[in-house]
């Protein structure tokens, strides 16, 4: 029987590292964030879907944290 915490495991996983890449200097989601809350001035389409593909484990893992820990479904 598999544990309700193993749909946690992808979206972790997901989150460190493509979420976060690249690392060094600063994690390239923070730098789009930063330049939406700045007022995205001069974003792109590309930009906007990069930010999109680098949100995406994030969003999937709130998802994921929500549907384990709050909805109740049996396992």
């Amino acid at each position: 029987m598999k544990s309700k915490y193993q749909k946690l495991v992808l979206p972790i996983i997901l989150s460190l590292t493509l979420g976060l890449a690249p690392f060094f200097p600063e994690p390239h989601l923070f730098g789009k964030i930063r330049w939406v809350l700045g007022g995205a001035v001069g974003m792109q389409p590309m930009d906007w879907f990069d930010l999109l593909l680098h949100a995406f484990p994030f969003i999937w893992l709130i998802y994921a944290l929500v549907d384990v820990f709050f909805l109740k479904r049996k396992y």
